[in-house]
């Protein structure tokens, strides 16, 4: 499996975690204020990333290109930023709101780089023999 899948999967982890936790403290407490922290946290830190991790692991061609690593690193900063600060702002903190949107921007930016990844023109599948017959 290509290195990048590791990372990605790894941090995808790492989000997990956090999110659980963020989950819990917003039961415990029963204050959920930060659901919308929580929200991203999951689906651009867990999800997102896992689902990166394994375009990666079924397209390792496309996985050892220097952009796939660039946007790796790209987005990941984006969504570590994004995700603390958006909790700050939901607890009450106005001065994260330029954080919160300057890490979306970068975040948006990581998309679009990992959409660039995907359209670019070598497709290969993991272990599949078609693709170097073609």
């Amino acid at each position: 499996m290509p290195r990048i899948a590791h990372l990605y999967f790894k941090t995808a982890i790492i989000f997990l975690i956090i999110g659980i936790g963020m989950g819990l403290h917003m039961a415990i407490s029963e204050d959920h204020t930060t659901l919308g922290a929580h929200a991203h946290n999951n689906l651009l830190g867990w999800v997102t990333m896992a689902l990166f991790g394994c375009y990666h692991a079924f397209n390792p061609k496309k996985a050892e290109k220097r952009l796939a690593m660039l946007q790796y690193y790209v987005y990941t900063a984006g969504v570590a930023v994004l995700v603390p600060s958006l909790y700050l702002m939901l607890e009450g903190n106005m001065a994260m709101e330029p954080v919160v949107g300057i890490s979306s921007i970068v975040v948006f930016i990581g998309a679009l780089m990992f959409a660039a990844i995907i359209f670019s023109g070598e497709e290969e599948r993991a272990g599949s023999s078609a693709a170097t017959s073609r």
